[in-house]
């Protein structure tokens, strides 16, 4: 792996030098497999409440070929490091209640729009890559707790008769828990690492995404849409490291098929999938000296209901990720449910 940073008391023999080169893996804040097909686009004026559940699992992280790993080198020092096998078995869960506002405003001839997300977990697939890779082991036990908190209070959308356009800014706070601790190797003597059993990612992150929505037809019973997601990270807490930006593309095909002849209730189903690169090196003494930058490939299915008199949705969802590399490869289902007030 690109980064390696020790964890794990293991007997290593030092040459004269420096005494650590602590280099940590890190991937972004943006979870491109939470999202419905039809969620990039602005929803019509009003109040909305949804409830993500997102689940992630993965038995593999890959190297910057795309290879299984089974072990990494704990190099704490110069000289030829130890080997520790890993073993990865990653279950995460996230819960994001999520709040959106749709005003009447209107800014540069669109509806304007925020929205704000806290989310819960018992684990991120960040902080679980930075304990694998770093250390040889999985996180053991979990506890359920807050994670980082994300922002959105500029969104701008452009409704066409065959087309939704949007826009938006928001900002991740690192709210999440996030702890280091100190570790006493033999020989090399105490320093600082991440705790195994963090949540959040300890930094700020910026975010800007654009959307469209194509409907072939003027009722909207089918949508293609496509969004990009650019991710601008800050400096990560109590080290000296900023993590490289990250592009997400995420796309998809919704179709809408009437259950009742009334229209009251709704089959929604369709394909979807992402794809998300690292796009720029981590910078600072504690990244890699030699970076490789991660990415992570997936192709997936949606399939949901809509209630039309309640303006209420349940979805489901399904992703599995057929490539990725210096990060883990798994698989996600989600379920999420959506009401306008």
């Amino acid at each position: 792996m690109k980064k390696i940073f020790p964890i794990i008391s293991v007997l290593i023999i030092l040459i004269a030098g420096p005494l650590f080169t602590n280099a940590q893996q890190e991937v972004g804040h943006f979870a491109p497999g939470v999202l419905n097909i039809r969620d990039f686009a602005m929803p019509e004026t009003g109040f909305y409440g949804v409830v993500y559940n997102y689940f992630y699992s993965s038995s593999r992280v890959n190297d910057d070929k795309g290879n299984k790993i089974s072990s990494v080198t704990i190099k704490p020092g110069p000289g030829p490091g130890t080997v520790v096998n890993i073993n990865v078995d990653l279950n995460v869960y996230a819960l994001a209640p999520t709040f959106i506002w749709v005003s009447k405003w209107k800014l540069l001839g669109a509806k304007y729009g925020a929205y704000v997300s806290p989310s819960f977990s018992n684990t991120s697939i960040g902080a679980s890559l930075s304990t694998v890779t770093g250390s040889g082991r999985s996180k053991e036990g979990s506890t359920f707790a807050m994670a980082d908190l994300y922002v959105q209070p500029l969104w701008l959308g452009w409704a066409k008769k065959r087309w939704d356009l949007a826009f938006g800014y928001g900002f991740y706070a690192p709210t999440g828990k996030y702890n280091t601790e100190i570790v006493t190797l033999p020989i090399v003597g105490s320093f600082t690492t991440e705790a195994a059993d963090n949540i959040g990612l300890g930094y700020w992150t910026h975010q800007l995404q654009g959307a469209a929505a194509y409907y072939p037809w003027q009722d909207k019973r089918m949508a293609i849409a496509t969004a990009l997601t650019y991710e601008i990270h800050g400096n990560k807490k109590d080290f000296d490291i900023k993590p490289g930006q990250n592009l997400t593309f995420n796309w998809g095909l919704s179709q809408y098929l009437p259950l009742k002849k009334d229209m009251t209730l709704l089959l929604e189903v369709g394909p979807s999938g992402y794809n998300s690169w690292q796009v720029s090196n981590d910078t600072g003494d504690d990244a890699a000296e030699q970076p490789v930058m991660d990415n992570v490939h997936a192709v997936g299915l949606q399939a949901g209901l809509t209630h039309v008199p309640w303006n209420a949705t349940l979805n489901f969802r399904y992703y599995n990720e057929v490539s990725a590399k210096n990060r883990f490869q798994g698989s996600s289902f989600g379920v999420n449910l959506a009401i306008k007030f």
